[in-house]
């Protein structure tokens, strides 16, 4: 935490470098956020860099609050996401092929887990925009609840049910084979 404190520092001093290691450190994670939920990887992509160049120029109003510098950049790609449903028209979610499975293993099985997650992804757009939103923050991005909480501007209580509707309603559109 203390080493990233020193890259925001040095990026709010306009530290080029600085800023690049934030970004290489976080895309990824910032990446399957947004996909997950969008749904599209390139409208996913474009909506990331978007994240990044917004948090360029806002890097100055960032402070240390006990959140994670993640937090902060989570909270600049929910808004981000909302903006681009406001700009665009809902289309239905294409196959996310991004989203890598980790690349040791079984080929097989790399490919199985792969299609599963593509099948959660499609399911998971039946959900509510906030339900969706929970499942991205809390499994895709390993978010902890209070971490969530905070992205999502919501008491931690509230997180909890939201995941437990989410996940409950997630696993009924599974069952019924609803992708």
């Amino acid at each position: 935490m203390h080493d990233e404190e020193s890259l925001v520092r040095r990026a709010q001093a306009r530290d080029a470098d600085a800023f690049a290691q934030l970004y290489e450190a976080h895309f990824e994670k910032v990446y399957r956020y947004v996909a997950m939920r969008l749904g599209n990887e390139m409208e996913a992509e474009d909506v990331t860099q978007e994240v990044f160049l917004k948090a360029l120029g806002s890097i100055s109003s960032f402070r240390w609050k006990g959140v994670p510098f993640l937090a902060w950049l989570y909270r600049i790609a929910r808004n981000q996401v909302i903006d681009h449903y406001r700009e665009k028209p809902k289309t239905p979610p294409v196959s996310i092929t991004g989203l890598q499975v980790p690349e040791e293993g079984n080929p097989v099985e790399m490919a199985e887990e792969k299609n599963e997650f593509e099948r959660i992804v499609k399911a998971a757009g039946k959900l509510t925009d906030a339900q969706r939103e929970v499942i991205a923050l809390r499994f895709v991005s390993d978010l902890s609840i209070a971490e969530t909480a905070r992205v999502m501007g919501r008491s931690e209580g509230a997180v909890k049910a939201l995941q437990h509707s989410a996940l409950t309603a997630l696993r009924k559109i599974m069952a019924a084979g609803g992708t």
